[in-house]
């Protein structure tokens, strides 16, 4: 069984974010960055489906990101990932959510695969589109927020969390599916997993070599767009209020002037 497992490289949810004056994205450069949470889980499943098939199974890493993404395909293939490909471009840069999907089906028409596996979210955007959207591009089922997955034969079956249990949800590969975090323990790269990662193959493409039209992607023709922003106001003393019998008015009074009433 062949697996595509997608990963990104998002900002620390611990470092101060900035976005650039010149064309209101984020400043990459000045902020640490990481493997996005939920793909750490998306890449232990795809290595654990992948393990589970047996000999000839392989699992492919996937990102669209600048240079510095690479840190975060090596990481994938020191847990144990089998190759990677990497898709860079200048002209990517400021793509919405429909533009990657765009990008991102381009190139996964170019590799053979019988699930694409990616998190159910990214913990810099939050929209949890892209399992559905690579699936309409794709023309293929998509299984979304899946807590446990089984593969039978061309079936691949899944348990999906909601409010009073779970559901359980089914669909023939190839198909697209999304992982939440509760679906298993990502395990840690070892030190030989580290050094072998070194060597395995990555290719890089350019949205030329993909067959991307540069008219799809970036931020001159994305669907959505930062119009203006104001940097957080630095903190301020809270007002202290002193309950003489008046206390709960004056509260629902403060909170009805910031409009949270």
């Amino acid at each position: 069984m062949n697996i595509v497992v997608l990963v990104k490289q998002v900002p620390d949810t611990w470092a101060e974010r900035r976005l650039q004056e010149s064309d209101k994205t984020l400043d990459r450069a000045s902020v640490d960055v990481v493997m996005n949470e939920i793909d750490e889980y998306a890449v232990e499943e795809a290595l654990r489906l992948k393990e589970a098939a047996g000999d000839g199974s392989e699992a492919t890493v996937l990102t669209m990101g600048p240079s510095r993404a690479v840190e975060t395909i090596r990481k994938a293939l020191s847990m144990g990932a089998d190759k990677a490909v990497h898709l860079t471009d200048e002209a990517l840069h400021g793509s919405c959510a429909l533009q990657t999907s765009y990008a991102l089906a381009a190139v996964l028409k170019t590799l053979d695969y019988d699930l694409v596996v990616c998190g159910s979210e990214s913990t810099d955007a939050r929209l949890s589109v892209m399992a559905p959207l690579l699936a309409e591009r794709l023309g293929i089922p998509q299984l979304s927020g899946a807590r446990k997955v089984t593969v039978d034969g061309p079936t691949v079956r899944i348990e999906r969390q909601n409010e009073v249990g779970y559901d359980v949800v089914e669909a023939t590969m190839p198909a697209v599916l999304s992982v939440v975090e509760k679906i298993n323990e990502p395990r840690y790269p070892s030190f030989k997993g580290i050094m072998a990662a070194k060597k395995k193959p990555l290719t890089t493409l350019g949205i030329a070599d993909a067959g991307i039209g540069a008219d799809q992607v970036g931020l001159a023709s994305a669907t959505s767009a930062v119009e203006s922003f104001t940097n957080r106001p630095p903190r301020t003393a809270g007002q202290v209020v002193k309950d003489e019998g008046d206390g709960g008015f004056r509260v629902a009074e403060f909170l009805a002037s910031q409009k949270f009433l």
